[in-house]
């Protein structure tokens, strides 16, 4: 009996771990980054796994934010840099890419179903983020791209930019990496 008892309870505290861990994924929106000198929020929904730096071949020939190709679980990835690619102050960026890369330096696919085998080049991986961490909404830059859905102030002040990664890959200016 008292064996039927600790496995009927066994059951109702692994019943309400995984209660709790269903609440939790749920509140984790957005996977934050940083890129040059600015913070973004990638949906978690549109992003896949997240690597190590790796070494890249160049590709001549192509825009100054497409960094390379890279060789990730046997599979070749386009290497997006998003501090490039937005424009985040590119005159103070280092133009070599080894000058730059850091312990913190990672590479974060897009989710598989975008259709694209890419990765987006981050300088710094800062964790899970969900709509309560933030007070208020910012203005989007003027001129912003279309991918830029929302600005976002957390409750230290600091600003944040949510990119829609679908958006990103549908734009023309994505889509032609020749320079």
């Amino acid at each position: 009996m008292a064996k039927r008892q600790s496995l009927k309870e066994l059951q109702e505290r692994l019943a309400q771990r995984l209660t709790a861990a269903k609440t939790e994924a749920v509140t984790a929106t957005w996977l934050a980054v940083e890129a040059g000198d600015r913070r973004y929020l990638l949906p978690l929904v549109q992003s896949g796994e997240i690597f190590p730096w790796s070494a890249l071949q160049r590709v001549p020939y192509t825009k100054p934010w497409y960094a390379g190709v890279a060789s990730l679980r046997g599979g070749l990835h386009g290497v997006i840099d998003l501090a490039r690619l937005v424009g985040s102050a590119a005159s103070a960026l280092p133009s070599q890419t080894s000058e730059r890369v850091t312990s913190e330096s990672r590479l974060v696919s897009l989710h598989t179903a975008l259709g694209f085998n890419a990765v987006i080049w981050i300088d710094r991986l800062l964790g899970l983020r969900n709509p309560s961490m933030f007070t208020a909404l910012g203005a989007n830059p003027e001129g912003a791209p279309s991918y830029f859905t929302r600005s976002l102030v957390d409750a230290q002040g600091q600003s944040w930019q949510e990119l829609d990664l679908q958006m990103l890959v549908a734009e023309p200016e994505f889509l032609a990496i020749a320079a």
